[in-house]
Formats: C-alpha cells, sequence, structure tokens
C-alpha cells in the first residue's frame, strides 16, 4: 500500500488543519484528496478497502471532521455503480454509524443510512441469496431461488411502475441471448390480481432454455422487502447454481453483459 501513503498523509495534514475553526471551504480540500483516495484503492478487494477507511477515519481528532470523512465514505460507496462496492458502504455504517461513534447531521440522514443497511444486508455479491416463499397465478406456495443446475434471475417489479414496463419490453432481446437452462422469476410486489394477470402476458420469451415463473405475495405474508430490501421497483437479481449473488439491483445492460459471461462459461464448459 506504499502508492497510497502520500495522499493519506495529505489527508493527515487537511485533517488536522480541519480541526481549526470552521471557514468557507473548510472541506474542498479534503474532498479532493478523499477523491484521489478512493481512485487509488479502485482495484483493492473490500477487505483492503474497509481497512484503509477505518484508518482514515479513526485518525481524526476532530468529531465533525470525523463525520464528514465518515459519511462522504459511506455516500461515495452507498451511491457507487460498481458492483459488490456497497459493502464497503455497509461496513462504514456498522462500524461508525451505527455504532454511535459518528453522528449523521440529521433524523433524516440517519434514517436514510438505516434503510440503505436494511435494503443491502442480506444480498450483497458473493452472500447466499435469501430463499422467500410466494404464491404462483393458481394459488400454490413456490420457495426460490432453489439451488440446483440452473442459474436463476429474480425481477421484482410492480406493474404500475413505469420502469418496470421499460424494462418488461427490453427483457425478450436480453432474454433471448441465454445459451444455457435458465430459471427466471417474475416476482409481482404489488397486490391486485387483475394487473398481475395483464402484466404476466408482456412477460415472455421465445427462448427455450429460460424457464418463466410468476410469483407474488398477495397477502404480503413473505419475508420479501426484509429479506431483498425491494422498496422500489424494479430490481433485479442474478443468482448463480448454488445460491450464490452474482449481480443486484441490475439495470437491463449488466443483466445481458452477465448472460454474456455466462454463456461464456458454458461453452468453455462444453468445449473441455
Amino acid at each position: 500500500m506504499r502508492r497510497l501513503l502520500p495522499i493519506f498523509l495529505a489527508l493527515g495534514l487537511c485533517l488536522s488543519a480541519a480541526a481549526q475553526p470552521d471557514t468557507t471551504g473548510r472541506y474542498a480540500p479534503l474532498d479532493s484528496l478523499l477523491t484521489q483516495f478512493y481512485g487509488a484503492l479502485e482495484r483493492e478487494e473490500v477487505s483492503v478497502k474497509n481497512s484503509e477507511f477505518d484508518a482514515l477515519i479513526g485518525s481524526c481528532t476532530d468529531s465533525l471532521m470525523r463525520q464528514h470523512v465518515a459519511l462522504s465514505v459511506f455516500d461515495h460507496y452507498r451511491y457507487s455503480r460498481v458492483m459488490g462496492e456497497e459493502a464497503v458502504a455497509l461496513h462504514v455504517y456498522d462500524a461508525w454509524i451505527a455504532s454511535g461513534k459518528v453522528r449523521t447531521r440529521s433524523e433524516f440522514e440517519l434514517f436514510e443510512a438505516e434503510r440503505f443497511a436494511l435494503e443491502n444486508r442480506k444480498t450483497l455479491i458473493g452472500m447466499q441469496a435469501p430463499q422467500v416463499t410466494l404464491r404462483t397465478p393458481c394459488g400454490g406456495r413456490r420457495t426460490v431461488p432453489v439451488p440446483g443446475d440452473r442459474p436463476a434471475v429474480l425481477f421484482f417489479y410492480s406493474p404500475h411502475c413505469a420502469k418496470c414496463r421499460l424494462e418488461t419490453h427490453a427483457l425478450p432481446a436480453v432474454l433471448a441471448e441465454v445459451e444455457f437452462p435458465m430459471d427466471f422469476y417474475a416476482i409481482n410486489v404489488d397486490t391486485d390480481r387483475k394487473d398481475f394477470r395483464a402484466f404476466r402476458k408482456a412477460i415472455g420469451t421465445p427462448n427455450k432454455n429460460v424457464r418463466i415463473t410468476h410469483l407474488w405475495d398477495p397477502k404480503s405474508d413473505s419475508t420479501l422487502l426484509l429479506d431483498y430490501g425491494v422498496f422500489s421497483t424494479p430490481k433485479v437479481f442474478v443468482v448463480w447454481k448454488d445460491g450464490e449473488i452474482l449481480g443486484r439491483r441490475l439495470e437491463m445492460e449488466n443483466l445481458q453483459e452477465i448472460i454474456r459471461y455466462i454463456n461464456m462459461l458454458y461453452g468453455q464448459e462444453k468445449e473441455e
């Protein structure tokens, strides 16, 4: 980690200087150095990032500066579009915010941090996907995902969600690329049966490799919200055959990239 030392030392000087009385633009130099720090750590493992940020936040002797640094790091990784980096934000939440070592600037900010942790705690990349028991259109029960010999996609949607409708139109073209056996679970988070029936007709694929299962939770008696944090839609997760989460909260283009990657893996298996 020697290449991080100059940035860390500069951050240390910034932290020391910022402990003085507040002035206009107090945090600007620090924020610039934090941006460099994020870049220097970009290719490091999550465990390394967690360790580096713990050391950085812990070096802040001024409580307001510690608050600024911790919340800046939390927000940076909370909104990161890089898969897996939410784990850094969750670590900062657990180690510094939830523990009370760092206070949020408002009750609303605390609420948002708590909601982030609730939405993400069980579904980070590499975790085992939570199993939830839902209803089929005919009223039967089905527990998904089921570890086996097929990767799975969980598509959480609401018939009233405009973005869900847009992604549904894009789905056939994306799923047409699947060259391996796959389970696709289309999960309606609303409770209106008429809307559920109409939306099911819009989700279809001619690809024989994809087995589509429609599910919902009309009585809200499952652990769906807590397990997957589906407080807004759409939400797309990809689960490997053994139940490990490969992708989470994906856009259609991200789902397409993962499908192409799995196509390559299956192609290699056939050659062997």
